[in-house]
C-alpha cells in the first residue's frame, strides 16, 4: 500500500511496488491522470486503475475509460461505492459510480441533425452575437436568423439560448 502526489511519484513507486489497484486522480499537479493511465496501463498492464475524480462529465470518463481504466469514480461516493468499485475492478469488471454511469447514459442521447447554416448561427451565438449582428454576418435577414435559432431549440429540445449553448458545450458542439 502506498500513495503518491503527483504522476512523477507515481511512477516512482511503481518502479518499487506492484499494486493490485491505483485510484488515480484525474487532475494532477504534473500530468493529466488519463495521459498517467495510459503510461501505466502500457508498463503495468496487470495494474488495475479506477479514475477518481470531482468531473462528472462524459468526455472525461470516456478517455479515463479508454485510456485503460477499469472504472470511474466521483470523490463524493460513498465509502460502500468506492468498496463496490474496487471489487469489481479485482474480478475484471468495468465500473462506473452511480453518477458516472448517470452522465454516461445521458450523453448517449441522439445528436440532432442541424444543417450547415444552423451550424453557422450556434457558432455565431456561443460567440454572443445578437440576431442582428449574424445576420449581418451570414448576408441573411434577421427573421432567417430567427427561424434557425427557433430550429435549433426545437431540434434540442431546449427552452432558450442559454440551455441551447449548455447542450452545445456538453457535447463538444462550440468548437
Amino acid at each position: 500500500m502506498g500513495h503518491a502526489m503527483n504522476a512523477a511519484s507515481c511512477l516512482a513507486f511503481l518502479k518499487q511496488h506492484q499494486p493490485e489497484i491505483i485510484l488515480m486522480d484525474i487532475n494532477l499537479p504534473d500530468m493529466n491522470g488519463t495521459e498517467l493511465c495510459k503510461i501505466v496501463k502500457q508498463q503495468y498492464p496487470q495494474v488495475r486503475i479506477l479514475g477518481l475524480s470531482t468531473f462528472n462529465q462524459q468526455a472525461v470518463i470516456k478517455n479515463m475509460i479508454d485510456s485503460g481504466a477499469s472504472g470511474y469514480v466521483l470523490k463524493n461516493a460513498t465509502g460502500e461505492e468506492l468498496c463496490e468499485a474496487i471489487t469489481a475492478a479485482m474480478s475484471g469488471k468495468n465500473y462506473l459510480s452511480r453518477e458516472a454511469a448517470f452522465a454516461m447514459e445521458e450523453s448517449d442521447r441522439k445528436l440532432p441533425q442541424i444543417t450547415f447554416r444552423e451550424k453557422e448561427v450556434l457558432k455565431f451565438l456561443v460567440e454572443g452575437l445578437t440576431n442582428q449582428q449574424i445576420a449581418e454576418k451570414l448576408f441573411i435577414s434577421i427573421s432567417t436568423v430567427a427561424t434557425h435559432r427557433q430550429s435549433l431549440l426545437n431540434k434540442f429540445e431546449v427552452k432558450n439560448t442559454a440551455s441551447l449553448l449548455k447542450f452545445a458545450s456538453k457535447f463538444g458542439l462550440m468548437n
